[in-house]
C-alpha cells in the first residue's frame, strides 16, 4: 500500500520547468512574458553572463498576458530578456528549535552570513488564521515583568495588544523589557523597517545576551525592498506559528506594523491600485487582518503578540492606528508628555486598555486597578487648579486623596529598564498602594 501511494505521488510530480522572459522594469515592478504561475508564487530571475546569479521575486499581479513580479532584493543587473523561472510554490522558510538564538533576514537566512543549522523544516510564510471555533478562550494571564502592565493592564496568554506611540517615546525599550522578563517559552521578534543602526543597538542593549538566548529575531531594515519588509512580518509570524503548533507559549513582538502597511502601500501603488484613505491602497486594509489574526490561541498552544504602531504627529485616529486598534484585543498608548517628564515606561494608563483583563484577573485585583485609575484621573482633571494654587485643601475628599497619593502612584508607574518584577510582586505593590479594593 505504501509503495502504491509513493507511485501515485511520483506520477503527480510536475517534471516540467516553466520559463518566461523579462520585458521591462519600471520602478519596483518587473514585467515578464510568462512563465505560467499564480499570485504569490516565487520566481527565480537568472541574470548575468560571466557572473551568473539568481534574484528571487514574487508574482504580485498580471497585466493582460504578462506577469508582474516584485523582487526580494534590488533590481540591479536585470536586463530585457533575462530568464524567469517559475517554482510554482510560495516562499518557504526553514524553522526548528536549532534556530533559537539566531538573527535572520526576511527570507530566514542568518544575518551574520553563517549557514543555517541542520534539522530545520520548511514552512510557508503565508498561512491561514486558526479556525475561530478552534480558538480556546483566553483564560489565564501571562507575566510580562513590567509592573504597570501586570498590575493595571494585565495581558492574557494568547492576547494581541497594540503599542501606539510616536517616534522616540520608548517602544523598543518597552519591548526589550518584555522580551527579557516574560515567562513565555520563546520570543519571536520582528524588526520591520528599522534603521540599520538600531538593529544591533536593540539586540545588544534592549534585548541583551540573556534575552537573545530565548529569542529568534527577524530583521528587514528600511533600505530593503518593500516586499522584503512585508515578508519579514509574515516570516516572523510563520516562525511563531511553528512553535505554537509544538505546544509552546510564544511571545511575539513586531516593531512596527505601520511599516508593514507602508510597504504594502508601495506594492499596491506600483501595481496600479488607487490610493484611497490618506494615500493607503485597499490592499493595505486587506492584509492587516490577514496578518494580525494569525496570532493568538489555537488548540495546541498560544502566541501572545505585541504590535507597535507608529502614529504620525501622535494622532491616535490615523487610518492604520484606527484599523489595528479595531482588530486587536487591547491597546497601550505611549504618551510623549509622560516621556518628557521622565516617566518610563511612558504608558498612559488612562488611555490604555486590556480587553481581557476582567476575564483573567481576580475581582479584588480589578477593583484595585480601577481605584488607582480613578485617583489618577481625579488628579489630572484638577491639575491646573492644583498647580496655580486655586484648589483649597478640604474642598473635595477625592481630590485630597488623589493629591496625597499622586507621588506614590507615579513612583509605582515608573520602572527601570533592568528592574525585573514578578506578577505577584506587581499586584502586591498595587494592593499596598491603593488597598485591595474590596
Amino acid at each position: 500500500m505504501k509503495a502504491d501511494q509513493l507511485l501515485e505521488e511520483i506520477d503527480e510530480i510536475d517534471s516540467f520547468k516553466r520559463y518566461g522572459r523579462v520585458k521591462q522594469v519600471i520602478g519596483l515592478m518587473i514585467e515578464s512574458q510568462g512563465p505560467e504561475s499564480s499570485i504569490g508564487d516565487l520566481c527565480l530571475i537568472h541574470i548575468g553572463q560571466r557572473k551568473k546569479r539568481v534574484i528571487q521575486a514574487e508574482v504580485v499581479g498580471f497585466r493582460e498576458e504578462n506577469v508582474i513580479l516584485m523582487p526580494y532584493t534590488s533590481v540591479n543587473d536585470i536586463a530585457p530578456g533575462s530568464l524567469v523561472e517559475a517554482t510554482l510554490k510560495p516562499l518557504e522558510i526553514k524553522v526548528g528549535p536549532a534556530l533559537i538564538g539566531s538573527v535572520v533576514d526576511a527570507l530566514g537566512q542568518p544575518l551574520d552570513g553563517s549557514y543555517l543549522p541542520k534539522g530545520l523544516l520548511s514552512v510557508p510564510t503565508d498561512q491561514s488564521p486558526p479556525n475561530p471555533l478552534k480558538r480556546p478562550p483566553i483564560s489565564e494571564p501571562i507575566e510580562v515583568g513590567v509592573r504597570l502592565i501586570d498590575s493595571l493592564l494585565t495581558v492574557g496568554n494568547g492576547q494581541r495588544v497594540g503599542i501606539f506611540a510616536g517616534s522616540g517615546v520608548g517602544k523598543s525599550t518597552l519591548l526589550g523589557m518584555v522580551a527579557r522578563n516574560t515567562t513565555a517559552d520563546l520570543n519571536v521578534i520582528a524588526l520591520i523597517g528599522e534603521r540599520g543602526r538600531e538593529v544591533r543597538e536593540f539586540i545588544e542593549k534592549d534585548l541583551g545576551a540573556e534575552g537573545l538566548k530565548r529569542s529568534i529575531v527577524v530583521v528587514a531594515t528600511s533600505d530593503q525592498p518593500a516586499l522584503m519588509r512585508i515578508k519579514g512580518a509574515f516570516a516572523a509570524t510563520a516562525i511563531a506559528e511553528y512553535f505554537r503548533d509544538k505546544g509552546m507559549n510564544v511571545m511575539m513582538m513586531m516593531d512596527s506594523v505601520t511599516r508593514v502597511a507602508m510597504a504594502q502601500r508601495e506594492v499596491g501603488l506600483a501595481i496600479g491600485e488607487p490610493p484611497t484613505t490618506k494615500g493607503y491602497t485597499p490592499s493595505v486594509f486587506a492584509i492587516l487582518p490577514k496578518l494580525l489574526e494569525r496570532t493568538g490561541t489555537n488548540e495546541l498552544g498560544s502566541i501572545t503578540a505585541f504590535y507597535t504602531v507608529l502614529v504620525d504627529g501622535d494622532d491616535m485616529n490615523e487610518p492604520i492606528a484606527d484599523t489595528v486598534r479595531g482588530i486587536l484585543d487591547g491597546h497601550f498608548v505611549l504618551d510623549r508628555s509622560l516621556a518628557n517628564r521622565g516617566q518610563y515606561p511612558a504608558v498612559n494608563v488612562l488611555k490604555s486598555v486590556s480587553r481581557v483583563m476582567n476575564n483573567i484577573a481576580g475581582s479584588s485585583h480589578v477593583k484595585a486597578a480601577e481605584r488607582l485609575r480613578e485617583r489618577l484621573s481625579t488628579y489630572y482633571n484638577s491639575e491646573d487648579l492644583i498647580n496655580i494654587g486655586a484648589y483649597k485643601k478640604g474642598s473635595s475628599r477625592e481630590i485630597d486623596e488623589a493629591i496625597q497619593l499622586y507621588p506614590q502612584i507615579i513612583s509605582f508607574l515608573k520602572q527601570g529598564t533592568q528592574e525585573k518584577m514578578t506578577m505577584l510582586e506587581s499586584i502586591n505593590s498595587l494592593f499596598a498602594l491603593i488597598g485591595k479594593g474590596d
